[in-house]
């Protein structure tokens, strides 16, 4: 059994990550056409935060169960609430600055960055397998990232700050297991929505501006599948590996390469059809080894 995982249930958490990965690319076409109609990237994350907040303390006093928000670990809720924060400005940031399906397939470069924090951080010793993988993903994100193949919408700027979301990504998840081993799902993302909007509250009223019924419809519904994603994403963890259920993030790329055809009328970077194989085929290659090893170690123990 895992260690890190605080329920094993591996097929309910590639169930909910399905729907998580859904979500996310839902989400990122939701804030793709608020930014378009003139909301501030502020203004959509304290929207989230706040109603996020909102509904889920309300949820909690119906079915009388605040006492699933009890912690005794408030400074790594605080951590986990700071790089949360900054993560969903990169994230969001992504969505705004590149086509859906680019700143959706950059966004896998998170089990790369997830195997080097292994590596810098916790000591962990890797393979050749998960060495290639990484070297591999990169070199997909290389050439999703050349001008020549690109379109005019792929700026350098807008990688940057996608891999700079992929990155937070990958050390959120690790925050993320560690709470999950005596968190509810539930309190994890209270404290994150407390936590982070103190800061929002002040800056949010440099940034609100009038908005026409549809943008307020729009950033409404990003902010409520925005507090579904935080959800489901938080749940998959506690049920199984980062390492197998990033795996249905991926389906996400379909649903972003659909949106930002049928939505917005753009079609996918012919690069991108180069570089995203790589990326995907070396997260799933970091994914399987991940698994094997699990296994491996669930042996040993038992034969112990």
């Amino acid at each position: 059994m895992d260690g890190s995982i605080a329920r094993p249930r591996p097929f309910l958490a590639l169930g909910v990550r399905l729907i998580a990965a859904f979500a996310l690319a839902t989400m990122g076409m939701l804030v793709k056409l608020s930014g378009e109609r003139g909301a501030h990237l502020v203004e959509l994350i304290f929207w989230r935060q706040a109603i996020t907040f909102v509904v889920l303390c309300a949820g909690l006093a119906l079915f009388g169960r605040f006492a699933l928000v009890r912690t005794h670990r408030l400074r790594a809720h605080g951590a986990r609430a700071a790089l949360g924060l900054v993560g969903m400005v990169f994230t969001y940031g992504s969505v705004l600055l590149l086509p859906l399906a680019v700143a959706t397939t950059l966004g896998f470069t998170a089990p790369f960055f997830a195997v080097v924090i292994a590596v810098l951080f916790f000591r962990e010793r890797i393979g050749r397998f998960r060495s290639l993988a990484v070297v591999f993903g990169f070199a997909g994100v290389f050439i999703v990232m050349q001008p020549a193949g690109a379109s005019a919408d792929v700026t350098r700027a807008g990688i940057a700050v996608a891999l700079g979301a992929a990155f937070l990504v990958a050390v959120i998840s690790f925050q993320i297991q560690d709470l999950n081993k005596s968190e509810s799902p539930w309190g994890i993302v209270f404290w994150f929505t407390a936590l982070s909007l103190p800061a929002l509250t002040i800056v949010f009223p440099f940034f609100i501006g009038p908005h026409d019924w549809i943008t307020w419809s729009l950033i409404l519904a990003t902010a409520v599948t925005g507090g579904v994603v935080q959800i489901l994403l938080t749940m998959s963890l506690r049920f199984g590996s980062a390492a197998v259920i990033l795996l249905m993030d991926y389906t996400a790329l379909l649903w972003a390469s659909a949106y930002g055809y049928y939505v917005f009328d753009r079609a996918p970077p012919g690069s991108l059809w180069i570089g995203a194989p790589l990326i995907i085929g070396a997260g799933a290659l970091i994914a399987y080894r991940e698994r094997l090893l699990a296994l491996e170690a669930q042996a040993a123990a038992k034969s112990e």
